[in-house]
């Protein structure tokens, strides 16, 4: 069978859109307080997951501009790097849980860890700044998370004060039951992929193909290169 997840694409696109007019506003109505600007990229060291259905979006696009060869080994490489650091963080983070330490606490800890993204160039500019994951789209205004609010420590929000907020667990269940449409339409063996969650580094080096999908029937599907779920080189 031929993977084709072009409609999901559609429709995780229309949400970027409105997520980028949601931060269009409140940095017209906040201007003082959104600081983003050109190579600021704060949010490209925050330490964060992405949705299934993002995950795949943003490997397709990778692997459509850049394709194969010496590019591609250097992106992998330094996604590499950057998975070996989170592993070692998530190490840290659940040896706390086993000492006691209260989860909020851990995920305040590991909010405050930096981690360079393998998207970040050398003139610290995204190379898939097109297609990036919401969270990068919406760091730099105030969200709400688990009922915490958190924005970027460089804007000019001040702690307490009465701002538009996004709400991201709202967001959230729109990405992971778009994820789980993705996986309601394949006939996989693995239905708990719809609500896994993966850093941008296992996002580049994930091949998001049916054995990855673990479908019945990958044998011989006839995928083509120009499908939007192709990632087999």
């Amino acid at each position: 069978m031929a993977l084709d997840f072009s409609k999901y694409f559609e429709a995780y696109e229309k949400l970027c859109s409105e997520v980028d007019a949601v931060f269009g506003r409140v940095k017209e109505q906040c201007g003082d307080g959104v600081t983003c600007t050109v190579k600021c990229s704060d949010c490209c060291h925050a330490v964060f997951d992405i949705t299934l259905v993002e995950a795949v979006y943003l490997n397709y696009h990778l692997r459509s501009s850049i394709g194969s060869g010496e590019a591609l080994s250097q992106l992998e490489e330094l996604a590499n790097r950057a998975d070996r650091e989170l592993f070692r963080l998530k190490r840290q983070a659940y040896k706390a849980q086993q000492r006691g330490m209260d989860d909020m606490e851990i995920l305040e800890t590991m909010g405050k860890e930096r981690i360079r993204c393998p998207l970040l160039n050398d003139s610290d500019m995204c190379i898939a700044y097109a297609h990036r994951p919401i969270t990068c789209r919406l760091y730099g205004i105030p969200m709400e998370i688990g009922g915490q609010s958190r924005t970027c420590g460089k804007s000019g929000f001040q702690p307490g004060g009465n701002y538009p907020t996004v709400k991201m667990d709202k967001v959230q269940e729109r990405l992971l039951a778009l994820s789980q449409a993705l996986i309601d339409d394949l006939p996989t063996r693995f239905s708990h992929l719809s609500r896994s969650l993966a850093p941008v580094s296992q996002a580049i080096l994930s091949r998001y193909d049916e054995e990855f999908f673990g479908l019945e029937d990958g044998d011989d599907d006839g995928q083509g290169p120009d499908s939007p779920a192709s990632t087999k080189e």
